[in-house]
């Protein structure tokens, strides 16, 4: 959760930008995750609109995100084609596990058993 200080002397697009430039590092945001509006993450944090949308900017112009037009702003995927393609692959386990609504545990449980099998898939 990111949190704007109104009292720091750090501005707070640059706030903004760092937390989730940070989310993203951390894998609290995941590539092909979609982030909230420009208006709606301003008024969540509080800020004007331009904070947003020039954190936004920044995060696009380092490749960080990404927007897609009218569809709205992801987080990017990022790294070595072979890292991209892991990232695509993760995301659409995600998508597919909150489907079925499993457990998040139960997900990652499934798929350290699935890399420790050698990829040979259960009967």
């Amino acid at each position: 959760m990111i949190v704007i200080d109104p009292s720091s002397h750090v501005p707070p697009f640059e706030q903004l930008r760092a937390g989730l430039l940070d989310a993203v590092s951390s894998g609290e945001l995941a590539a092909g995750e979609r982030l909230p509006t420009v208006r709606r993450l301003a008024e969540d944090l509080g800020v004007a609109p331009g904070t947003v949308a020039r954190a936004y900017r920044e995060l696009e112009a380092a490749g960080i995100i990404e927007t897609r037009g009218r569809n709205g702003t992801f987080v990017s995927f990022h790294g070595d084609p072979a890292h991209q393609q892991a990232q695509r692959a993760a995301a659409a386990f995600a998508e597919q596990v909150r489907a079925l609504r499993l457990d998040t545990d139960e997900a990652l449980a499934l798929v350290a058993a699935a890399l420790r099998a050698g990829g040979t898939a259960p009967a």
